[in-house]
């Protein structure tokens, strides 16, 4: 018997090395093309800013004390820096009124796929995800080209004697708005419409027939039901609406900085790398929370269903 049970917990020590060595180039590629490059920038945000961009191999913590502080050039004192907290407002702002618009579009919407006949939700479906076939830089020129002052909206207005001049949208908070909630729509819609597929319609028949208003079907049935994919949308857009950088870029004209143009500010014209990679980290900090809060209602919500 002990010789058996020494045969068996080799073979199960040759099981798991074997398992190791598969997985190895896979936790190798991970290391070496996440973790590196992360672990990179944690480090520079440490370190002292060069002369001409790159860095210093000084300890400090001045990047990440300058992430929200600012230190007075005659006196050294510390106040608050107006702009950074400005801009990281401006994104947390705008990336969540962009989710929110993007749920109050792509709610509808999904809905409508869903209640479709099997055989054209698939033409529905390939409608919503044609704006994927186009890189985003295109798309945001589509936009561009839409509310610039000479754009097909002005024109229109003009035309029917609406506008007596052309209206400054374009490089405002709204210019960007609109092309956030145009790029990342199919991001709102794809899981909201996973979710209703998968929606029990005669729970909503039910409810019409106990009289139920459709504002109370929709509140009491629909979205209790639909729940996750309303989270996994607004996680979906939210994200990299915070981290956003060619929309802004574009439709904001360099005014209206988001954190991802002040990060890129920071590495290129501002020649402070550290002080672009604290900015990094803590983008990323922010987008962790917004995991973690998605995680924990994605099982609270599967535990109240399952």
């Amino acid at each position: 018997m002990s010789g058996a049970s020494d045969v068996i917990e080799a073979e199960a020590r040759r099981d798991v090395r074997n398992r190791w060595l598969l997985s190895m180039p896979a936790l190798l590629i991970i290391l070496l093309a996440a973790a590196g490059p992360l672990l990179i920038v944690l480090v520079y945000s440490f370190l002292t800013p060069g002369p001409y961009g790159d860095v210093q191999w000084q300890p400090t913590l001045s990047a990440w004390v300058n992430v929200f502080l600012e230190r007075d050039i005659f006196d050294e004192t510390l106040s608050l820096a107006d702009a950074h907290v400005s801009i990281f407002m401006r994104s947390v702002w705008l990336s969540l009124v962009t989710t929110v618009l993007t749920l109050l579009v792509g709610f509808p919407t999904a809905y409508f796929i869903a209640t479709r006949p099997d055989n054209s939700r698939e033409l529905w479906l390939f409608l919503i995800t044609i704006p994927f076939w186009t890189n985003l830089l295109i798309r945001t020129f589509a936009i561009l080209q839409i509310i610039r002052n000479e754009g097909l909206i002005n024109n229109l207005m003009i035309d029917l004697g609406i506008f007596a001049r052309p209206v400054q949208m374009l490089f405002t908070d709204g210019a960007i708005l609109t092309g956030m909630v145009y790029v990342y729509l199919p991001l709102m819609v794809l899981p909201l419409y996973a979710s209703m597929e998968k929606l029990d319609f005669r729970l909503v028949e039910a409810g019409y027939d106990l009289y139920a208003t459709p504002f109370r079907v929709l509140r009491r049935i629909i979205i209790p039901l639909v729940k996750p994919g309303i989270i996994a949308g607004s996680i979906l857009v939210f994200i990299p609406a915070l981290g956003a950088y060619v929309t802004p870029s574009i439709l904001g004209g360099g005014k209206n900085l988001m954190l991802g143009n002040l990060i890129e500010l920071q590495f290129g014209q501002g020649r402070n790398w550290p002080l672009g990679a604290a900015l990094s980290i803590t983008l990323m900090l922010i987008v962790m929370v917004a995991l973690l809060f998605y995680v924990r209602n994605a099982k609270g919500s599967g535990a109240r269903h399952g």
